[in-house]
Order: C-alpha cells, then structure tokens, then sequence
C-alpha cells in the first residue's frame, strides 16, 4: 500500500500557509474556481516527482508577493513511512529532503513515489501537438526507469545546445567538428532512448486499446501508431544527410525529439472523426494504461490525481471511471469537483468510502 498522509504547504501558489491530513483510500475535495483545489493536486505531485504538473518554471509556484515556497509531505509506502520535504529557496535554488537527508540529484527521487495525474486540459494529448504525448511517455518511463531518465536528460541537454548553435550559424563559418561531436552524443543517447521507449510502447499501446474498450460503449477501435523521429538502418548516417536541412531549418530535424503516437480510426486520424466522448475515452484509456504500468512495475499502485473530472465526462463514463480506479484498485485516489453535492452523489453510488475537504 502507498499513499500520502499530510501534506503542508507554505507560501504556495493561493496558499500562505495550510495543512491537509488525508485519511480514506479516496478524498473528495470541493471548492470554487481559484479556492486551490488543483494547486493542492499540483503540490503532490511536485513532492513525487520534484516538478509541477503544470508551469514550467519553479516561480510560477510562488505566492504573489512572496520569495520561495516549502512543500512537506508523510508518504507510507509498504509499512514505512518516509517525511519529503521540497524547498524553493529566495535564491531560486531547489532543494529535495527525504527524512532530512539532502537529496543531489532529483532523477534519483523520480520513481520512488510513482503518481499519476489526470487534468481537463490534458484532451491536448489528443488534439495537440507532439510534444504533450511524449511528455506523457517521458514521464511514464522516468518513473519506470532510471536508465530511461539518466538517458533522456542526456539526450534532451545535446539537442537544446545543438539547436542553439544551429540557430546562431554563421554560414560561411560552420564548425563541423562541432556538430560531428553532438551527433556522436545524439546517436549515444537517442539510441538508448529509442530501444527502451520501443520495448515500453510494445506493451504500453495494447493496454490502451484495452481501457478504451471498457471505457466506450461504442464499438468502433481506435489503432495506435508509433512515429519513430529515429529512422530503423542508421542514425548516424541519417543525421550526417540531413545537417545541410538542419542548418538551413535552425533545428534538428531527426531524433527522439521527434517521436508521436498517431491515432486512428477507420483509416481516419482519431480528432478529425472521434466525438467529444471518444476523445475522453481515449484521454482515459491514455493515462489509465499508465496507472496500470506503474502498478505491474512497482508491485502498488500510485497515487492516483483526479483533477475535475466530473465537469468533463458523461454519467455514464464517470460511473465507469470512479468503479474501475476506487473498486477495482486498492491505491490512494484525491479527486476534485466544484459541487459538493454532485461529487457526494457520484461516491455514495458506488460505494467506496471517502473523506471530504472543503476549500
């Protein structure tokens, strides 16, 4: 069994100070628009996985006015309990603490206290651009992986400075040597990359076709394709061909940078065809396949971040969700809603004791 038991927060976000015990395998939270239900989802997730869900950048997390923040939090996790503390220094410097030990290296953190987070804006995994689905894999994987992770930084770190230099040429002075010397590391790291995120979709996509299923009453299937930004014969070659288009494009065209699922139904790409609640079935199926990943790796499930979810699906759909992740798995749940009573209704249906907060 994992799950988190308090959680304080001072100088975060809408939060001057506050505290929350959580004492149910699921908690409602209810609260108007800007009372801080999501940012209170947000800073769980910063403490197991040291990052927001949400802002890129750390200042974001400030409370207007204020310099830095200090996140706490009690996790039990197979009969131990451990204290973790996230500190955002007037400094800007960023400092991790488990049971007062200072923790270097976030990537070493990442994983310990898997969590997965569903919010409404999170449909841009369907509709959107590249980038949202590779976060999602990213994320996943980091948490699965620390091999993964070490080699996705790597990865990540040569391909923004080789960007940077494509974007600051000089044509008539280009240094070869220079980017012969990244290639080397593009085709180091995004060859690790590529194989374990290959192994990871083999398993990982038949799982979501698997959820979508139970989560759509309608028969039609979506496929899922993966786009491989990696081409199959020989990157380094690949890379060499292409370094005239990247110095004219200013990027690097080639690459694990480049990687999409595709979506599909009936030859059609999914968003162009799919209705509003197929889009969510899927959305679903998405982030549950990767509960459900966590869960075969670790032994537990994670803690699960429902962030209004009841503005976006139908009774129907709703009803299907909250039985499969209250009934059918023991892990902790922390859900949202700005109705009180429609969230009470929706709990006392299926039968799962809950905790309620009020914000």
């Amino acid at each position: 069994m994992f799950r988190i038991s308090t959680i304080s927060l001072v100088q975060f976000r809408n939060y001057a100070t506050a505290e929350f015990r959580f004492t149910e395998h699921v908690t409602a939270i209810c609260g108007k628009n800007g009372a801080g239900k999501t940012n209170l989802l947000d800073a769980i997730h910063m403490l197991c996985l040291t990052k927001s869900y949400f802002s890129k950048g750390d200042q974001q997390s400030v409370r207007h006015g204020e310099q830095g923040f200090r996140l706490t939090g009690v996790f039990e996790k197979m009969n131990n309990e451990a204290e973790v503390e996230l500190i955002l220094r007037e400094t800007n410097k960023k400092e991790l603490r488990v049971d007062k030990e200072m923790i270097p290296v976030f990537a070493h953190h990442v994983g310990q206290l898997p969590v997965v987070f569903i919010a409404p804006d999170d449909i841009g995994l369907i509709s959107g651009g590249s980038e949202e689905r590779r976060k999602l894999i990213d994320s996943l994987l980091s948490q699965l992986d620390a091999e993964y992770l070490n080699a996705l930084i790597r990865y990540n770190r040569v391909v923004q400075e080789r960007n940077k230099y494509l974007r600051s040429i000089d044509p008539y002075h280009i240094d070869h040597s220079l980017l012969d010397a990244w290639d080397v590391q593009l085709v180091q790291w995004g060859t690790q990359v590529n194989a374990r995120r290959l192994d990871f979709l083999r398993i990982f996509i038949p799982v979501v076709e698997r959820l979508y299923a139970d989560f759509s009453s309608q028969s039609e299937q979506p496929t899922i394709e993966h786009i491989k930004g990696i081409p199959e014969d020989d990157f380094a070659a690949a890379l060499n061909a292409a370094r005239q288009k990247d110095i004219h494009s200013q990027r690097t065209t080639l690459g694990a940078h480049r990687d999409d699922l595709y979506f599909e139904m009936d030859q059609v790409p999914f968003k162009q065809v799919a209705s509003q609640g197929q889009k969510k079935s899927l959305l679903f199926a998405l982030k549950l396949a990767c509960f459900h990943m966590l869960t075969a790796h670790n032994g537990f499930e994670p803690i699960l971040l429902l962030d209004d979810v009841f503005e976006k699906l139908d009774a129907g759909r709703l009803h299907r969700l909250l039985v499969h992740v209250t009934q059918k798995n023991a892990g902790q749940v922390i859900l949202t809603d700005t109705h009180h009573e429609r969230m009470q209704h929706a709990l006392q249906g299926i039968s799962v004791p809950f905790q309620s907060i009020a914000l």
